[in-house]
């Protein structure tokens, strides 16, 4: 057989050692997205009294909720990436790259668990530019 046409995986074994660490994460993330949800909860519950009194307090309540809505959004983001994770390991397809084929390195997905590229097509690709110039002329 062509070992070009072979595609490398981890074996049962390591996939149950990236899902028991990737559930214990996902438990965590979780846990931490119940946690800005009641602060969001409570910040709409103790901002909204006094809204239009204080110019400051206003600004401070709307600051903290962008904040916490920003911190909600990425952690969603994460705890999608995690459960995506999960899917792959079920279907053996967990670790391997999702550009090359070939494996990600273990050390790399024992540190993000959620890569789907290896650290040598990461960088690789160009660094994304600044969305604003932030030198001052």
């Amino acid at each position: 057989m062509d070992k070009k046409n072979t595609i490398n995986r981890y074996p049962d074994s390591e996939l149950e050692e990236f899902r028991a660490i990737i559930e214990k994460k996902l438990a965590k993330a979780k846990e931490e997205m119940a946690y800005y949800e009641q602060q969001i909860l409570d910040t709409t519950a103790n901002g909204g009294d006094d809204h239009g009194g204080d110019w400051m307090d206003d600004s401070n309540t709307n600051s903290d909720m962008e904040f916490l809505n920003n911190m909600a959004i990425r952690q969603k983001k994460y705890i999608n990436d995690l459960e995506n994770a999960l899917i792959r390991i079920r279907n053996k397809s967990y670790g391997i790259c999702m550009v090359t084929g070939e494996l990600i390195d273990k050390r790399r997905l024992l540190v993000q668990p959620i890569a789907t590229k290896s650290v040598a097509l990461k960088n690789a690709r160009p660094a994304p530019k600044p969305r604003y110039n932030r030198s001052i002329k």
